[in-house]
C-alpha cells in the first residue's frame, strides 16, 4: 500500500468518527430537548389549579370540542350523574362525544367558578331538545370536578330528575318522574345508548 492509500485511508477514518461523533452529539441534543419538553408540559399541567381545569373544560364544551373535553380527563376519572353512573374515562369521554354529537342545538353556559384546594365547583345550563320526545329541555347542573397532576379524576354532576323529566318527557315525566321506576328506566336506556355508541366508534 503506498502512502497516499494510507494518507486517504486516515483521512476517512477521521472523517467517519467525526461524523458519528456528531451524530451522537445530535442524538443526545435532541434526546435532551425530548425530555425538557416533556418536563415542561407536566410542570405546565401540574401548575394548573382546579379552577383552570374546570374553566377550560366547559369553555371546551361551549365550542362542542368533545376531544378537548377528553384531554382534560384522567384515565382513571370517574364520572357520575343522575342518568350516568360510574363511567369510566372511555365511556365518560364517548358520553360527551354521544351527546354533543347529537345536541344539534345545544347550547350551554356556565357561573363563576368556584375553587376548594384540588376541587373546582360550577353551575352550568344546557339548552337542548330531547331527541326522543322533541322537547325543549333547560336544564341546571351543578358540577364537583376533582382534579389531580392537571388532570380530571373525578367528574360529578348534580341536577333535580324529577324537573328534568317533566320537561324531557312532558306528562309522564310529570306524573311519574318522582319515582325510582321510571329513572331506573331512564338510566338502563341510556346506558344502552353509550353502549351502542362506543361499539359503533370501534
Amino acid at each position: 500500500m503506498n502512502d497516499s492509500s494510507k494518507t486517504f485511508r486516515t483521512k476517512q477514518n477521521k472523517f467517519n468518527s467525526k461524523s458519528n461523533l456528531q451524530n451522537v452529539r445530535s442524538d443526545f441534543t435532541n434526546g435532551i430537548r425530548n425530555i425538557q419538553n416533556r418536563l415542561k408540559t407536566n410542570e405546565e399541567n401540574v401548575m394548573k389549579s382546579a379552577a383552570e381545569i374546570t374553566k377550560e373544560f366547559y369553555e371546551a364544551f361551549q365550542k362542542k370540542d368533545a376531544t378537548k373535553m377528553g384531554t382534560l380527563y384522567s384515565d382513571s376519572v370517574i364520572f357520575n350523574d343522575p342518568v350516568f353512573n360510574n363511567l369510566n374515562a372511555t365511556e365518560a369521554r364517548g358520553m360527551w362525544q354521544m351527546l354533543i354529537s347529537r345536541g344539534k342545538d345545544l347550547k350551554l353556559k356556565f357561573g363563576e367558578i368556584q375553587s376548594e384546594g384540588d376541587t373546582g365547583k360550577v353551575t352550568w345550563e344546557a339548552y337542548y331538545t330531547f331527541s326522543k320526545t322533541g322537547k325543549k329541555v333547560h336544564n341546571v347542573i351543578q358540577a364537583e370536578l376533582v382534579c389531580k397532576d392537571g388532570k380530571i379524576i373525578k367528574h360529578t354532576d348534580r341536577f333535580g330528575f324529577y324537573r328534568w323529566s317533566r320537561q324531557a318527557l312532558g306528562l309522564p315525566g310529570l306524573l311519574f318522574g318522582f319515582l325510582p321506576f321510571l329513572k331506573n328506566k331512564i338510566r338502563t336506556e341510556a346506558r344502552k345508548g353509550l353502549d351502542l355508541y362506543l361499539k359503533r366508534q370501534k
